[in-house]
């Protein structure tokens, strides 16, 4: 049987056909797309090859086992000025990481509750939350992380009013100080190999956690049976870690920030640039993340919430097993754009001071080698692989959640 789009069919193959045939069309627009990308890379890298300056200093990576004589002021591994400009490219990339982690985290919880809130019938609660989504996703992120910088640095109080015999100012519960240099939080010391155990039990106990919800899942919606989970998953949480932690003799401690002469001593300090851009990627993505949110909880319709209350569901209930689940495959999609978008938007740390990969690799390095191709290179891979990380973990969950026919 033909179509109106294949022309009859012929005894042989004709040169007309890849373009005119619908079943060879596709394929000749792709090959020619092919071929023009790879005649535009090849065309960049024959110009490259041909830059006098480039090859008189030909391209070489031995920069990076030279030493970097530069400070990092947010070290989360050992660092020196005279370590490597490949340590420090490390304690970027780290830094790096950690914002986005934390951002990813505070952007999705910021998100839903706005999402969710912007959809309440409290009247003001909802054009609060809209206020909230209006006002921080059409200001630019750059603006935003200079505002709270400032407020940080200069609101807080200064390390001055902690000392002495009478402080104007004490740690918050003895264990948070809030000064101009940044926030003092405890941190935890790993007393050998026992405190790397207990946190690897930590570790498989969250997972064992979701394997739990995981498992009442489906006999909820294979048998109807509502699994209770909630003191399982606390009891499954906790009980492990402290049967650990003092079977190995407790072999991790809490350090408390404590005033010394001139500044707080142990502890972890959280500086004023990491803050600023930490908090400023979380309000601004949660915005979006908020209108995805409420999008996907508006694609579900309302037929199905008032069925589920028709049941005697509470109204918790209803958004936790019946419209979350279903609005999860409209919000996720879009919600990886944004995750996407978190990581590339920590380039902007520079404007702070933050030294992530960009200000170390693509910065000072940068600037004291020379060596601009190379470290371009080098910062494109990163950023290229970290995403590309992002995204396949992102898509794995998706694929979880996605409506599966029968």
């Amino acid at each position: 049987m033909t179509t109106m789009t294949d022309p009859p069919k012929a005894d042989g193959f004709r040169f007309g056909q890849l373009i005119n045939d619908t079943r060879y069309r596709s394929y000749t627009f792709q090959f020619i797309a092919i071929v023009l990308l790879f005649l535009f890379f090849g065309w960049l890298i024959n110009n490259a090859m041909n830059n006098p300056v480039l090859q008189q200093v030909g391209i070489d990576f031995g920069f990076l086992a030279d030493p970097a004589g530069y400070d990092i002021n947010q070290k989360p591994i050992e660092y020196t000025s005279q370590s490597t400009h490949l340590r420090a490219a490390l304690v970027g990339g780290i830094n790096t990481l950690i914002v986005a982690v934390l951002a990813c985290i505070t952007a999705t919880i910021f998100g839903v509750i706005a999402g969710v809130l912007r959809l309440s019938n409290n009247w003001i609660i909802s054009k609060l939350m809209a206020i909230y989504v209006e006002m921080f996703r059409n200001i630019p992120v750059l603006i935003w992380i200079i505002i709270i910088f400032t407020v940080a640095a200069n609101t807080f109080p200064a390390i001055q009013d902690y000392r002495g015999d009478n402080p104007t100012n004490t740690p918050l519960l003895g264990m948070f100080a809030f000064t101009n240099q940044g926030v003092f939080i405890p941190s935890l010391v790993f007393d050998g190999a026992g405190g790397w155990i207990v946190f690897a039990v930590l570790a498989a106990s969250i997972l064992g956690i979701f394997a739990l919800r995981g498992y009442a899942r489906k006999k909820l919606y294979d048998e109807g049976k509502l699994v209770k989970i909630l003191w399982p998953s606390i009891a499954l949480l906790l009980v492990p870690v402290a049967l650990a932690y003092f079977l190995l003799g407790q072999p991790i401690s809490v350090e408390n920030p404590v005033m010394g002469r001139f500044r707080f001593e142990g502890g972890f300090l959280l500086r004023p640039s990491l803050i600023a851009l930490w908090f400023a990627l979380s309000i601004y993505t949660g915005a979006f993340i908020a209108e995805n949110v409420r999008a996907g909880i508006l694609a579900i319709s309302s037929g199905q919430t008032e069925a589920a209350a028709a049941l005697g569901l509470r109204p918790g209930r209803i958004m936790s097993l019946v419209v979350l689940p279903q609005a999860l495959r409209v919000i996720i999609p879009p919600l990886i754009s944004q995750y996407l978008n978190i990581t590339k938007n920590t380039s902007l740390a520079i404007a702070v001071g933050y030294m992530d990969l960009t200000g170390t690799l693509g910065g000072i390095t940068l600037n004291q080698t020379g060596r601009a191709l190379e470290s371009i290179l080098l910062l494109m891979a990163f950023y290229l692989s970290f995403s590309l990380i992002i995204s396949a973990v992102m898509n794995v969950y998706n694929n979880s959640v996605k409506l599966k026919e029968r």
